[in-house]
């Protein structure tokens, strides 16, 4: 069995991306290939099929690989409530919260099941294909390291290091991270990618032999910079809209500190009829028709940002105009009357007051609620899938007017009496084609193009795969997966 390990220079180098074409490019050849991630730390993600939760790129990357989402492709989750804290997740369930000191002396517990969850999917399956987090080179980070060169020595794979020219500086990055390694790390280095090139690669060559001369070590290839490739962003919010159409629907989202999961509203930003902006701190809500909340992992905490900065009146007069209001997970809590933390699970125990437009109160409990499960709109009795990640149990009158009715016979999130505020506690309610054109319909939309989000992402996986196929050395490729 072969494992092989994408490392990059700096964060957003391409690992990510790196992974999910070669899931892709090895499943193209009937190759059984499973994605794995040692440690991440992201606000975006997944439930998975066995009820626990995972970053949102190991999801992708399970799709490129036509598997379904488990634990144990990525067994370490930090999900950050506080510039120097996160709830730390192990093997998809939530088992404490700690701030960067107290983790850098849990990581050796943090190991022990990274290596177990690797060792059950090497006995499974021939190649496992592994992404790095962050870059190697963070000297700081080094000791006890679980999620690069410290995962790589320990299951003893070969890596591949990928680095972004468009950042500028790639030989630097690439030249100056190889230095930082120990002997043995270098070693391991089996070659680069360049990620991000746009222009005559006859220019970039005379740099490329330097690099092979310096270091030893061959470019296994230079992947073009592709304008309008989508894959559901790690961490960093992607602001690129797709070619609109005439008649738009214009929708803000509020940008708060601990925004999580708002992949939710890819589906929005790559829609051809909708003109999503994200609005950040310092910036007026502009008129639009359609105002989301999305998910965060500190509500009390973004409530109070939110109020600071002036944006609870800016939704108040939005309603007063007759614009719509959407409340996704976090933002359906914070559309309630209250939120209590009595645990301190999000920060220090409290309550602190909701927006106070739909009539429920929120409670923080210990044990989180992970499923993936579909049921029914309200609205126009559209068929939704998604799934849930909440701590919040939520209770009130306004749930008698449910915005969603799921397939297990629980009710779900609610619709203002006058129709005009909807919350629910699923994420990806946007793609589900029948849901979403509803949603858009009741925003305000006359006529709605259905697009179909799903066939969309696989479009961009399979052009990743070629990417592969035409620009890196495939017969090295398939050596360093044991193929040859």
């Amino acid at each position: 069995m072969t494992t092989l390990m994408v490392q990059g220079t700096t964060s957003d180098a391409g690992k990510s991306t790196l992974v999910t074409a070669l899931c892709r490019w090895l499943t193209r050849q009937g190759v059984s290939v499973v994605p794995f991630k040692p440690q991440n730390m992201a606000l975006n993600s997944a439930v998975t099929a066995d009820g626990g939760e995972i970053g949102r790129a190991q999801a992708v990357q399970a799709q490129a690989a036509g598997l379904a989402p488990h634990t144990d492709m990525n067994p370490v989750l930090l999900k950050p409530n506080s510039d120097t804290g996160a709830q730390v997740i192990i093997h998809g369930r939530a088992v404490t919260s700690m701030n960067a000191v107290a983790y850098h002396d849990y990581k050796s517990i943090a190991m022990k099941a990274v290596l177990a969850s690797h060792e059950r999917l090497s006995a499974a399956y021939p190649v496992v294909m592994v992404e790095g987090a962050g870059s190697p080179a963070e000297i700081n980070l080094r000791a006890g390291d679980i999620a690069n060169m410290g995962f790589a020595e320990a299951v003893d794979c070969p890596v591949i290091l990928i680095a972004d020219i468009n950042r500028g500086g790639v030989f630097a990055h690439l030249v100056g991270t190889l230095e930082l390694l120990s002997p043995t790390e270098q070693a391991r280095v089996k070659g680069f990618v360049i990620n991000r090139f746009r222009g005559d690669i006859a220019l970039l060559q005379p740099g490329l032999d330097w690099l092979e001369e310096r270091t030893g070590k061959p470019v296994l290839g230079v992947l073009p910079y592709v304008m309008d490739l989508h894959l559901e962003a790690e961490d960093g919010i992607d602001q690129r809209q797709g070619d609109k159409q005439a008649q738009v629907l214009k929708v803000i989202v509020p940008v708060l500190p601990r925004i999580s999961n708002h992949t939710d509203l890819d589906p929005l930003r790559l829609h051809p009829q909708v003109d999503l902006q994200f609005i950040g701190p310092g910036q007026a809500i502009p008129p639009a028709d359609l105002i989301i909340l999305p998910g965060s992992k500190s509500v009390r905490s973004d409530l109070a940002q939110l109020r600071e900065r002036g944006w609870e009146e800016a939704i108040a007069r939005h309603l007063r105009y007759g614009g719509k209001l959407l409340g996704i997970c976090g933002g359906l809590q914070m559309l309630g009357m209250r939120v209590d933390d009595p645990l301190g699970l999000e920060g220090p125990a409290g309550s602190s007051p909701g927006l106070g437009w739909l009539d429920y109160v929120t409670e923080l409990e210990a044990e989180k609620q992970l499923r993936n499960i579909g049921g029914t709109l309200s609205l126009e009795q559209a068929a939704i899938s998604g799934y849930e990640i909440h701590a919040g149990v939520t209770r009130g009158p306004a749930l008698e007017r449910p915005a969603v009715q799921l397939e297990d016979g629980r009710c779900d999130g609610a619709i203002s009496a006058d129709g005009q505020i909807l919350s629910t506690y699923l994420h990806g309610l946007f793609e589900s084609t029948a849901s979403c054109a509803a949603l858009l319909r009741w925003a305000g939309l006359s006529e709605v193009e259905h697009v179909d989000y799903h066939a969309l992402r696989e479009v961009d996986i399979e052009r990743l795969a070629d990417l592969v196929q035409n620009h890196l050395d495939c017969d090295r490729l398939r050596q360093l997966c044991g193929l040859n």
